[in-house]
């Protein structure tokens, strides 16, 4: 597989979410060449997350904000996701639970674990 290594760096890590964010616009398929570097890519991202960005005992939003944050992802690219920017807008302001059907799709792409995200929290009355 071309050019992967240990990430062990800041710099390690930048480059691997790069690398493994070109596959989410075109996802190869399972044991291709490109689907094995995808695959081994993610595991070393996780490895790196999981020893360097420990998460804090937190809510499901809080959780989603700190894991946006450390990924360099924004509030348009959760819209995306979703498929709805008014939706997404109103989970991360505590307006609309977080479904289902979102909770998968966010742990699904953004590599967040189920977990993490199925914990009740407080929405914000108006």
């Amino acid at each position: 597989m071309k050019n992967i290594k240990p990430l062990r760096t800041k710099a390690d890590y930048e480059w691997a979410l790069q690398e493994v964010e070109s596959y989410f616009k075109d996802t190869p398929a399972a044991g291709s060449e490109d689907g094995d570097r995808f695959d081994v890519l993610s595991a070393l991202l996780e490895q790196y997350e999981d020893e360097n960005f420990k998460i804090p005992d937190a809510d499901p939003i809080e959780i989603l904000h700190f894991a946006m944050e450390s990924m360099g992802r924004t509030q348009n690219d959760l819209a995306k996701l979703l498929n709805s920017s008014p939706r997404a807008s109103e989970v991360l302001n505590r307006k609309r639970q977080l479904t289902l059907d979102m909770i998968r799709t966010i742990s699904e792409n953004w590599k967040i674990p189920i977990e993490a995200l199925t914990d009740d929290y407080e929405l914000r009355r108006e």
